[in-house]
């Protein structure tokens, strides 16, 4: 009887079985299902970590100015503690895109903006993605370039809305009136279509809006991306689905003729 070889669990990191990093600002808003600070959001495990002093006004309004040490320093006790992919929760922070994957050496995905460049070659000829934002007039041509975004992108901000933009980056009140933030991201995307027809899909540069990407799809009848679907992407690569060890070639072609030379 063949003795089986020995199975080896390899160690070096103190936490194991979460292999997603996120970098959290710190906020007081409710993190509602969907919301990536939510944990029941993900269908795997996920490591979180606040950055202090990294408020949605400093990154969002005042360009994360003074932040970049500490989400470097973040993201890296992040993958000391077992991340193997990061992300963070503000899609403002592609201006960090290149320098935290360059200091923590795994993947990282900080901005759904990043879709744009995915979503575009899939479109029919004359289509092109529009972006909807929590403040269009604070996303600038750097963070744009700093997740492959065209210049020329169509986007449009709630900042002008009824509770979306106020509650979550103003900090007015920590209460969200779901209906009123629906509501703003909705009308927002009404307006995108109708200024740019030629819109074929939607990216939601907005961590916080994925809760809504479904009555938004209903609503203007196009394809919507988001957070969610960036990292759980990612994560697909981290961690392929396992279907068992394949077959060897002879048992393919005994079983199936079709599957011959």
């Amino acid at each position: 009887m063949p003795i089986p070889s020995p199975v080896i669990a390899r160690g070096g990191k103190p936490l194991f079985g979460a292999p997603l990093g996120i970098l959290m600002l710190e906020a007081a808003f409710p993190r509602i299902p969907g919301d990536m600070g939510h944990a029941g959001t993900w269908p795997f495990p996920v490591l979180y970590r606040v950055v202090r002093g990294a408020s949605p006004a400093r990154v969002v309004l005042d360009g994360a100015a003074g932040l970049l040490d500490p989400f470097l320093a973040a993201a890296a006790a992040l993958v000391a503690d077992g991340a193997e992919a990061i992300t963070t929760n503000c899609g403002f922070l592609a201006l960090f895109q290149k320098e935290i994957a360059a200091h923590v050496g795994v993947p990282v995905a900080t901005s759904a903006l990043m879709l744009v460049a995915m979503v575009a070659p899939m479109l029919p000829p004359g289509q092109r993605v529009g972006v909807i934002t929590v403040h269009a007039a604070s996303l600038t041509p750097a963070h744009l370039a700093g997740a492959g975004v065209p210049a020329d992108t169509p986007i449009i901000g709630t900042e002008g809305g009824r509770e979306f933009t106020r509650v979550l980056i103003h900090a007015e009140k920590t209460d969200l009136d779901i209906a009123a933030a629906a509501a703003d991201i909705l009308d927002a995307g009404r307006r995108l279509v109708a200024a740019h027809p030629e819109i074929g899909a939607i990216v939601l540069e907005c961590t916080n809006m994925p809760p809504y990407a479904h009555a938004l799809r209903e609503t203007l009848g196009l394809p919507v991306f988001d957070i969610y679907t960036l990292i759980t992407w990612l994560m697909g690569g981290i961690r392929p689905r396992n279907f068992g060890a394949p077959a060897d070639r002879a048992t393919c072609l005994g079983a199936d003729a079709r599957w011959r030379d």
